[in-house]
């Protein structure tokens, strides 16, 4: 965050006038099993009449994934995987919904209390979602608690990318990354930034790149993650 955090300097001293609350924003409920039931049936019933393959005829991977580790892993999805703690650590944070080009836009929004700090938005990859961040949100908004510096605040911007987690999935083709990307720029706008920075890891860095390429105004710069 190197990058990003450099551009705090050039706000230093300064008073944000800059940001809004979401009040225009759809507010996201809480999110439940009970948004999942269906999914979770038809996930129990596909896993319960699976027919297996044959063990592979060789030690080790290179036949592709072991027969033993993959009925492991659907046994930890049907008996052992805690849904609650994670849908607990999900409704920690504020999510809401908003209509962008024709679809519902899914995102966290958690503001610093600092009321300098760079607002950025963040950008999974694939195959991934917005629990990619989670634990990095805490650190960002608010450093100090985690033993930096109040001047490296942000306000941290999560949306999932159309198609993910609880945004909508396009009905037709066309959601290329710089059509995702014009999106953010929209995102940014509705909640009131005049400035931000972006960054992306993965699939979020080819989105953030196209963001880069853009330059619209208010984005200061950007920062990436990728192999």
């Amino acid at each position: 965050m190197q990058q990003i955090a450099a551009l705090q300097s050039k706000r230093s001293g300064e008073q944000s006038n800059d940001r809004i609350d979401a009040r225009t924003l759809t507010p996201r409920p809480s999110i439940h099993r009970r948004d999942l039931r269906f999914r979770d049936r038809g996930l129990e019933a596909a896993t319960g009449q699976t027919r297996w393959p044959n063990p592979e005829t060789v030690a080790g991977w290179s036949q592709g994934v072991r027969l033993g580790n993959a009925k492991t892993l659907i046994d930890y999805w049907e008996r052992e995987y805690d849904w609650r703690r994670f849908e607990s650590e999900l409704n920690r944070f504020p999510q809401f919904l908003t209509a962008i080009d024709g679809l519902d836009i899914h995102f966290i929004h958690v503001k610093s209390k600092n009321p300098n700090a760079m607002p950025l938005i963040l950008t999974h990859g694939w195959p991934g979602s917005i629990v990619e961040f989670l634990k990095a949100i805490g650190p960002l908004t608010d450093p100090v608690a985690f033993g930096g510096n109040v001047e490296d605040s942000f306000d941290v911007v999560v949306p999932s990318l159309p198609g993910f987690g609880f945004s909508q999935k396009p009905t037709e083709t066309g959601w290329t990354v710089s059509r995702i990307a014009t999106a953010w720029v929209e995102l940014m706008k509705r909640l009131g930034y005049k400035n931000w920075a972006a960054q992306g890891g993965d699939w979020g860095s080819v989105v953030t790149s196209a963001l880069g390429a853009m330059q619209p105004e208010g984005l200061l710069g950007i920062h990436l993650n990728s192999q």
